[in-house]
């Protein structure tokens, strides 16, 4: 999830950090199975910030990274739609 451009969105699969983390991820809503997209990076890449379960959440590139999502949508951008319009 780290990787993932500001406006992407997917569905959590699986939390793969070191236990106390994840935990404490989990704890904060980071389920499998939870929608969630970015909303914000910071100017340096870290922290992350995160929208789930209607609620914001910022947490760290590292953490983020072990935090694996399917079924991701990325973001359209208003120049992908130009290019795909009919000349």
């Amino acid at each position: 999830m780290d990787e993932l451009p500001v406006g992407a969105e997917g569905t959590i699969v699986e939390v793969r950090c070191d236990r106390p983390i994840a935990r404490r991820l989990m704890e904060m809503g980071v389920l499998p199975g939870t929608r969630v997209a970015v909303v914000r990076v910071a100017p340096l890449g870290d922290p992350i910030q995160l929208r789930l379960r209607s609620y914001s959440l910022s947490i760290r590139r590292r953490e983020a990274a072990g935090i694996v999502l399917g079924d991701v949508c990325e973001p359209v951008t208003a120049r992908a739609v130009a290019e795909q319009a009919p000349s």
